[in-house]
């Protein structure tokens, strides 16, 4: 094959490195703003030319041969140092520009990150960011993401890290069930109420609580059984069936906030602090890289600024 052939088909290799991360048609279609048909055309262009097979379709995905994933492999440094270089080149031009593509749990993006990223945007208009909320814990560099939002995650050694605010577990109900059944004094008193929990594997749903104790190193500890009538791994969904009067609610602080501020939820236990349910730092990382684009390194900078003060509940 001539060297002129070899370098038309330049971009259909790239097009298979993303098939390969994406895993489907459809979400490399998307990763690269182009058809699934258009796709699918240089995929069977690159298979013609290369005279062999290089991706295998199954029901719901597809996978690279072994020649796919030899071609893959060997041109992979080689596209990243383009993208390095252009971005290098383009960020010298002068304006802040670009796509940023960003995941973040669920909560904390709706009641949170989302009105910092309108602001942002006004801000850096030539800037473009995609937002995926998802509570799943998405690989950055197979994925394609530039940044994520963690709540207390193990950051990698291949991965830079900036915490971005303090956090903190509450309980959390409303007055009017506090009046019909009670207001706890103690943890163990919880173990009359109806409790709505943030479910943690096939485990009896216990919570434990720390308050310093006057002259003692060690403070008390108490780790109390509950149960209840409802558990979901969403915390808006726990404070929205507190605030419907259902029970006392563990939640994170972000996810309190507001209606702690309008009086809608009243904390519980306010002289305890909780352990161990949800960390006590947000983070945002990204996957190392030398060469950090110019939009990338602003959004951080702006939602540090802007998130770089712990949460106060009211």
């Amino acid at each position: 094959m001539e060297k002129s052939e070899i370098e038309g088909l330049w971009s259909h290799i790239h097009w298979l490195s993303v098939l390969e991360e994406q895993g489907t048609y459809t979400a490399a279609a998307i990763r690269l703003g182009v058809s699934k048909s258009a796709v699918s055309q240089r995929i069977s262009d690159l298979e013609k030319a290369t005279g062999t097979r290089l991706v295998t379709r199954t029901t719901r995905s597809v996978r690279l041969t072994d020649a796919g994933q030899s071609l893959t492999r060997e041109v992979r440094s080689a596209y990243e140092h383009i993208a390095r270089s252009f971005s290098s080149v383009r960020d010298s031009a002068g304006e802040i520009r670009g796509l940023v593509r960003l995941t973040a749990p669920v909560a904390f993006a709706r009641q949170h990150l989302v009105p910092h990223l309108s602001e942002f945007l006004q801000v850096y208009p030539a800037v473009r960011v995609q937002l995926d909320v998802s509570d799943a814990l998405s690989s950055l560099a197979a994925e394609g993401y530039d940044l994520a939002v963690r709540h207390g995650f193990q950051v990698p050694e291949t991965h830079v890290a900036w915490k971005l605010c303090d956090t903190t577990s509450l309980l959390v109900a409303t007055r009017g069930y506090l009046d019909r059944h009670g207001e706890p004094r103690e943890p163990g008193d919880l173990t009359t109420h109806n409790c709505l929990y943030y479910p943690r594997g096939n485990d009896q749903p216990a919570w434990t609580f720390e308050r310093p104790r006057r002259g003692q190193k060690e403070p008390d500890r108490q780790t109390v059984p509950i149960a209840g009538s409802f558990a979901t791994n969403n915390s808006e969904a726990l404070r929205d069936s507190a605030l419907h009067h259902l029970g006392i609610a563990l939640l994170p602080d972000f996810s309190a906030q507001a209606a702690l501020a309008s009086g809608h939820l009243v904390r519980v236990l306010k002289d305890w602090t909780l352990k161990g349910v949800f960390a006590d730092e947000i983070y945002l990382i990204r996957p190392y890289s030398p060469h950090v684009p110019k939009a990338v390194t602003a959004l951080v900078n702006y939602l540090k600024q802007q998130l770089g003060r712990s949460f106060q509940a009211t």
